[in-house]
């Protein structure tokens, strides 16, 4: 067998959660290493999160051309470049990667590109990219393996080829028309910005209504922004069959309780859900334990069923943002310094990227009356808010929940131009416990977003 090499801490992926306690390690004197087998810094910089937000802003710009007359701006001739969308994509991307780069020199925690197993209580053997193997062993292993598209067993469907939105990112042509598989934040946020590029679209939601768990005005509302823009929806309906091949053509047959029907596309794009990473990585012969769905397990302190081992991000079930990701790395960096952190109560906030974005935090309506939650609803239209008419952007709403018995803030929404940055001073008056009161009495510069916050919450209703 081969030599054993010691470390003071292995960290399994380099997701968000993963990077940074590699980091925090390394610069606390700790041999360490982090063990990659393909993207550096995980997929949030290189194929998702900053990737399809460079896209979608390059979608925005897109748009603006086409409404360039409501500004005042004649405009000549102009076309969709699509190997250029790419090519700024792409050179984002490398910065962020030689950023990350520079981030593990300086941190002092050593790259190990390859892919790794377990093959031992805490000891992972690495096959490396380069060739070879390495046997590495830690008083402490972090798990940050992530997570990957979930392509589902529909007959045809992976024979169809069809895209992810890793590929979606990598295309260098506007497709024809896209069959997108999923109502979801990426199948939403593809929609539209292969929609303002010049693709015909089309969205398949097997559940009554896009983004179910949201409540039914959100839906309404973002639905209405979907047809507006001349995207298809179909809600209500299972596939049951594709055939063809994404890229050329494909058939996607569909079945409702009303009816059958099928709709053919030159692209399919299935963002229909994500799968852990754990399968194939010696979990068993580590004595760490998986839930039903392949997640692995942990308790509040983001702790696996085997000692000295702990798991975070998507891979341990964390809610599947990277925020939250980086939430799950201070809780375990604060819990071994002797910290009493937990994933308890914790806020998870999140943005849909659309545009207009959806953001929210804390209960919604639906979630409040499913648990008996008495509360007060106050809702504005957002051109009230009138910076939203300077920018000539005033579809959408904020929508905020106060309890009925005293005067805390259980939940917020906005469906808004820009939304996503009204976040912050709603979630920090909920965590410090603050009355809705702090955020009616602000004194917010004008003419800003956050004027909208005043208005909304000089709306609640008094107490009955």
């Amino acid at each position: 067998m081969r030599s054993i090499e010691e470390y003071d801490a292995l960290v399994l992926g380099t997701g968000e959660a993963g990077k940074y306690i590699a980091w925090h390690l390394a610069g606390q004197g700790k041999r360490t290493a982090a063990i990659e087998r393909k993207h550096v810094g995980g997929s949030c910089p290189n194929v998702a999160c900053l990737p399809s937000k460079n896209v979608i802003h390059s979608a925005k710009v897109a748009s603006y051309f086409r409404r360039s007359e409501e500004f005042g701006i004649v405009s000549g001739s102009w076309r969709i470049e699509m190997r250029e969308v790419r090519a700024r994509k792409r050179r984002m991307v490398d910065g962020l990667r030689e950023m990350h780069l520079g981030k593990f020199a300086r941190s002092g925690a050593e790259i190990v590109m390859g892919s790794g197993r377990f093959i031992g209580e805490r000891t992972l053997k690495v096959a490396l990219l380069d060739g070879g193997a390495r046997v590495l062993h830690g008083k402490q292993v972090f798990l940050d393996t992530g997570t990957r598209a979930a392509i589902g067993g529909t007959p045809g469907l992976l024979e169809a080829s069809p895209l992810t939105h890793v590929e979606a990112l990598e295309l260098d042509t506007v497709p024809q028309h896209v069959l997108i598989l999923g109502g979801g934040y990426a199948g939403l946020e593809f929609a539209q910005a292969m929609r303002r590029f010049g693709s015909r679209v089309t969205v398949l939601e097997r559940e009554s209504r896009l983004l179910e768990g949201e409540d039914p005005d959100v839906s309404e509302a973002l639905q209405q922004l979907l047809a507006d823009e001349g995207i298809e929806v179909v809600v209500g309906a299972s596939v049951v069959r594709v055939e063809g091949r994404s890229g050329e053509r494909v058939l996607v047959r569909l079945s409702s309780a009303r009816s059958e029907m099928v709709l053919e596309g030159s692209h399919l794009l299935v963002a229909t859900g994500r799968t852990p990473n754990t399968q194939g990585i010696g979990l068993d012969i580590a004595g760490i334990a998986t839930t039903e769905q392949g997640y692995i397990r942990v308790n509040e302190r983001l702790e696996t069923t085997a000692p000295g081992v702990w798991a975070m991000g998507e891979c341990a079930g964390s809610p599947k943002f990277t925020h939250i990701a980086f939430d799950d790395f201070r809780i375990v960096a604060e819990n071994l310094a002797g910290g009493r952190r937990t994933t308890a109560l914790r806020q998870v906030p999140f943005c849909l990227f659309t545009d207009p974005e959806l953001a929210r935090v804390g209960l919604n309506e639906s979630e409040a009356k499913r648990s008996g939650i008495r509360y007060r609803v106050s809702k504005i239209p957002i051109e009230n808010v009138l910076r939203t008419r300077t920018l000539s952007e005033t579809r959408g709403f904020l929508k905020a929940l106060v309890s009925a018995d005293d005067d805390q803030v259980l939940g917020f929404a906005a469906f808004a131009v820009e939304a996503g940055e009204l976040l912050a001073p709603v979630q920090l008056a909920m965590r410090a416990g603050l009355p809705y009161t702090a955020l009616r009495d602000l004194i917010a510069t004008h003419p800003t977003m956050t004027e909208g916050i005043v208005s909304l919450f000089s709306a609640v209703p008094p107490i009955r």
